[in-house]
């Protein structure tokens, strides 16, 4: 009888201390960030032109990405790429803001009753998510929160493409 007590006890401590889900996607993403950095791959396909960019992603994933041109707000893009993260391939659009690079990672989800954009820091890098018109957003830099955070409204105020 002790030793099961003393297992249920173990197990449900390891239950608890787990990370969350969200923990698990946010670490995945800044190492995805990370990587993309350190082996200079930012971009499958380089362009600042979302024509080129947009079409680059047909017949490579299963959904078609809103990419979206915010030049003239002051994050221009500057190409895109393929990731697989969280057990599937999601799309990533690569902005920048003045030397910054954002990866803007973007997959199918359910926005019902999803939160507004949330900014926090892991590891050194603002990372931001939410989820509208049935996709999932999540950004990620090096920049400071008030840039993320108007790249975020730059996009959110634009119409998807």
């Amino acid at each position: 009888m002790v030793l099961s007590i003393v297992a249920l006890v173990g197990g449900a401590s390891l239950f608890v201390a787990a990370p969350s889900g969200e923990t698990r996607l946010t670490e995945e993403l800044v190492d995805s960030h990370v990587r993309s950095l350190q082996v200079n791959h930012l971009s499958d396909v380089i362009s600042t032109d979302r024509h080129t960019v947009k079409p680059w992603f047909d017949g490579k994933l299963d959904f078609a990405p809103p990419v979206v041109d915010l030049a003239q707000q002051g994050y221009p893009l500057i190409g895109g790429r393929l990731d697989y993260l969280n057990g599937r391939s999601v799309a990533v659009m690569v902005y920048r803001y003045k030397l910054h690079p954002v990866n803007l990672y973007v997959w199918p989800g359910n926005d019902a009753g999803a939160p507004p954009p949330r900014i926090y820091e892991e590891k050194g890098y603002h990372v931001a998510h939410w989820s509208v018109a049935g996709m999932n957003y999540w950004a990620i830099t090096d920049a400071g929160k008030a840039e993320l955070n108007g790249f975020i409204t730059t996009l959110l105020a634009h119409p998807a493409s």
